[in-house]
């Protein structure tokens, strides 16, 4: 007997209605994206592995699923690596390609590339999948879509601006108010690094941070030390746990903690200008919070960062989350090339939009009339009306097979296909239509030309 077949963890299948649904978020991003002059581009589904390995710090390489080269990749391989099993030494001579991890380092390579072609500052989207070898979870899968809009080739803090009103346009199309837009600036973080004699520490010191959230103030400091960041530069974070209040209240902390390091008041001085510009701009349904455990374990944020959470009481990870990035084209050979970029959790936000019960009722509407499939003279009589309805932007389709009407109803119902049609010998003499509604049984008698606009 052969084995019932299945589909790898942290994957999934998608039936119709789940693809509306995906396609109705993507449309709407899409739609916000072209309204703020993004253009579109595609990358392919892997990269050479020097191009995405030491891009994400220790733990983004781990979750980079490598590809195995075609034909006899051990041969490669010497007695020697072979026996002493180290992925390290094996690794690079069996797997010279990678699934890629997100779309921005993929983004960074094509700018370098292209760069003779391209008009600066750039301004793509990009909606594609990505792969991540991590422990499958609600809302966290091994693949997964996601939905960036980066521009490249301008420092202007008012890029920073528009990706906030550009979060808050997409979220308040979906109808999925009472988001927070978390904010952060990595400067300020290399200053708490700096204050705190733990500038060497830097990527370790934000990949604990950014932990806070999800394990607690005692265990991110129990990493923090076992990482090698002194105790007593651990104790002179207390302040930074400390912080509460709105956004001013929040940054005159951060300035009494960071009065001596020039780079932590640099990021506080561009926090300040995002922050009064949305202020005076408003946003619609969305809020602007500055939280400053916000790290984002990514190596190339040098500036902003943004993280997304769903609305209270709706238990997701983040929906959305960003940055800005000074020097990630300089490790492609484009140095001075200064980026920031946004990304949508298009598989998260559908979650969130299912629990709260805010797709539109119309969102799978597939085929909205079936005919009735009598035989080969009534079904000849039956594809004429199906093409000149689909002329006229009406989905109908006719039933393939002459078999018993019972089937054929069953089938409707199942398909949840709103109306019938039925052509007959009575039908066939008066050149009509019966058209049945499947809710409630009403039946009407009617031309063709009748028929197109009953259903238009």
């Amino acid at each position: 007997m052969a084995q019932k077949p299945s589909i790898p963890k942290g994957t999934r299948d998608f039936n119709a209605e789940q693809v509306a649904k995906r396609s109705y978020i993507m449309d709407t991003i899409k739609r916000q994206f072209q309204l703020y002059g993004f253009q579109p581009i595609e990358t392919p589904s892997f990269e050479n592995s020097e191009t995405l390995m030491g891009k994400y710090g220790e733990e983004g390489d781990r979750l980079i699923f490598k590809i195995l080269n075609s034909g006899e990749y051990l041969n490669k391989v010497s007695d020697n690596d072979y026996n002493s099993k180290s992925e390290v030494q094996i690794t690079p001579k069996i797997s010279e390609k990678a699934l890629r991890y997100d779309l921005t380092v993929p983004f960074a390579r094509y700018v370098v590339q292209h760069q003779n072609d391209i008009v600066f500052p750039f301004k793509r989207y990009q909606i594609q999948a990505v792969w991540r070898a991590d422990r499958p979870q609600k809302g966290r899968f091994r693949e997964f879509y996601q939905c960036d809009a980066d521009v490249v080739g301008s420092k202007s803090l008012l890029q920073e601006v528009e990706f906030v009103q550009l979060y808050d346009a997409v979220f308040t199309t979906l109808k999925l108010n009472g988001t927070t837009i978390k904010i952060n600036n990595r400067k300020i973080l290399s200053g708490i690094a700096e204050v705190i004699g733990a500038q060497d520490k830097l990527i370790d010191f934000t990949v604990a941070l950014d932990k806070l959230d999800k394990i607690g103030e005692e265990k991110v400091k129990a990493e923090m030390l076992n990482k090698g960041i002194p105790d007593d530069g651990i104790t002179k974070l207390q302040p930074l746990f400390s912080l509460k209040g709105d956004f001013g209240d929040q940054v005159d902390g951060l300035k009494s903690i960071l009065n001596t390091s020039e780079i932590g008041l640099k990021g506080i001085e561009e926090l300040e200008f995002i922050d009064t510009a949305i202020s005076n701009l408003g946003l619609k349904s969305a809020k602007l919070q500055l939280d400053v455990t916000l790290a984002r374990g990514l190596n190339y944020y040098t500036g902003a960062i943004f993280e997304v959470s769903a609305p209270e009481g709706v238990k997701m990870g983040s929906i959305g989350g960003g940055g800005r990035y000074d020097d990630l084209t300089s490790i492609f050979g484009k140095p001075d090339t200064s980026g920031v970029g946004i990304s949508f959790g298009l598989d998260r936000i559908y979650l969130v939009l299912e629990e709260l019960k805010l797709f539109p009722n119309t969102i799978a509407d597939a085929t909205k009339v079936l005919f009735i499939n009598f035989g080969e003279k009534e079904a000849m009589v039956c594809l004429n009306a199906v093409t000149k309805l689909r002329a006229e932007g009406i989905k109908a389709e006719l039933y393939p097979d002459t078999v018993k009407m019972k089937k054929q109803m069953t089938y409707a119902n199942r398909r949840q296909i709103p109306y019938v049609v039925l052509v007959g010998e009575q039908e066939l003499e008066s050149k009509t239509f019966t058209l049945k509604q499947m809710e409630t049984g009403e039946q009407k008698l009617l031309t063709l030309q009748d028929l197109v606009s009953e259903l238009y």
